[in-house]
């Protein structure tokens, strides 16, 4: 079993610059645009990751770390409401028209659950687990798919954004049965950076989309949390869940063996009709941090110690049609780098993130060689600096946190200068 890590967050330590940009939101003729912030309507807490689609469509998108997003829907859809979701709250629906061109506050409501009406399988954690597994097959789609997404990556130092870079691409969703990978294409992207002339380090994420699509933990049980090896782990059930409507077991596991790699801790979300494995959330154990550390850097300066400090992945899936769908990936790694015998210190932030905004399963072909983007590329250098604010166009995106529009804004005065 080769670790995530190893395939998602090889980050190396050279000099790099990389950033992006986002659009205006306003309408156009080909579409409506939806923008607001997602909010508990109780507490008035912002919803983080929430999933924001059109019904009896693959459009959608998701909500930022603040709760916010925004959602173009083509108007030859001839669609009158969008549909927000997420976990532990009831899906709720709202009407397009009272929506458009203005941001606006949406409140979802909590769902509890009586455990009494709420029919429990006779099996332990771990017998859930390999039922969901066995049904894979059945639950996931077994045809190839062409997904649309919206990627975007960044590097922090501290509060400060050195670099963003985004892209629409193009995935090649290979059936959930058999042998088939994955493959990404960039349909168009850009990039720009905020690195000054006196830092003495920058990281770069080597893989881009590729590798952040090795994160499907369910097409890649042998990649990414070894699920492939149920005796990794101890698995216990720590609570019933809304996801969609349904209620799903939420499976908390812990490793249960020590090896040469480090192993996860996390929770996975299980529907229970089905049995579909539906979230998966999780961390690396860094209990050992000098075996952590082995895992995530490909190259570094003589004398630099790197230290993970801590790491959070998510993975959703949507159910359309009876069959479940990729939605969302995120990645959040933290790190301090030191010098050896230097006063010098700083803490870090990478954060990778994928959304899933369209899909269909009609004359599918598989990219050419050429076009794919691999493991081994540095996405920042396959896409250019620009200063055009509707680049994206109809294309959906995740809608920026404050902080990188702020960081956005600086850039672009950098540029005209």
């Amino acid at each position: 079993m080769k670790p995530m890590i190893n395939q998602i967050l090889r980050t190396g330590l050279f000099l790099l610059a990389i950033f992006g940009f986002f659009g205006s939101y306003g309408q156009s003729e080909k579409y409506y645009t939806v923008t607001g912030t997602v909010k508990d309507s109780k507490t008035g807490e912002v919803i983080v990751f929430a999933s924001v689609s059109v019904p009896g469509t693959d459009i959608g998108t998701v909500t930022n770390s603040e709760g916010e997003f925004t959602l173009k829907i083509s108007k030859a859809l001839n669609a009158t409401t969008f549909e927000i979701s997420h976990l532990s709250y009831v899906n709720k629906q709202f009407k397009i028209e009272e929506s458009m061109g203005k941001r606006e506050t949406f409140y979802l409501d909590q769902h509890v659950f009586q455990l009494s009406a709420v029919p429990i399988r006779p099996l332990d954690a771990r017998d859930i687990v390999y039922m969901a597994l066995r049904n894979i097959g059945k639950n996931f789609s077994e045809k190839p798919n062409m997904m649309t997404g919206f990627y975007r990556e960044s590097v922090r130092q501290r509060r400060d954004y050195l670099s963003i870079a985004e892209a629409v691409v193009d995935i090649y969703k290979a059936p959930y049965t058999g042998y088939q990978s994955d493959q990404v294409k960039v349909f168009k992207g850009r990039t720009g950076s905020n690195v000054k002339k006196a830092d003495t380090l920058m990281v770069q994420l080597q893989g881009g989309p590729h590798v952040a699509l090795l994160l499907d933990i369910v097409k890649n049980t042998d990649l990414s949390i070894a699920l492939d090896n149920l005796d990794n782990y101890k698995f216990d059930i720590v609570n019933i869940v809304n996801v969609d409507n349904k209620p799903n077991y939420v499976i908390g596991f812990q490793p249960n063996v020590t090896k040469t790699e480090p192993l996860y801790n996390g929770k996975l979300y299980i529907d229970m009709d089905n049995l579909a494995i539906s979230t998966a959330e999780f961390s690396l154990d860094l209990s050992d941090q000098e075996k952590a550390s082995n895992l995530f850097v490909q190259k570094k300066p003589a004398g630099l110690l790197f230290t993970p400090t801590s790491t959070n992945y998510l993975v959703t899936y949507k159910n359309q049609n009876g069959k479940f769908y990729l939605n969302y990936v995120r990645i959040e790694l933290k790190f301090k780098c030191d010098w050896k015998r230097k006063w010098f210190k700083n803490n870090y932030t990478i954060t990778s993130e994928v959304a899933i905004t369209d899909r269909h399963e009609d004359n599918i072909v598989k990219f050419a060689s050429q076009e794919q983007f691999r493991s081994n590329m540095i996405f920042a250098n396959q896409v250019k600096d620009f200063t055009d604010e509707n680049f994206w166009g109809e294309n959906n995106i995740i809608h920026p946190e404050e902080s990188i529009q702020n960081a956005i804004k600086k850039i672009a005065r950098n540029l005209k200068e």
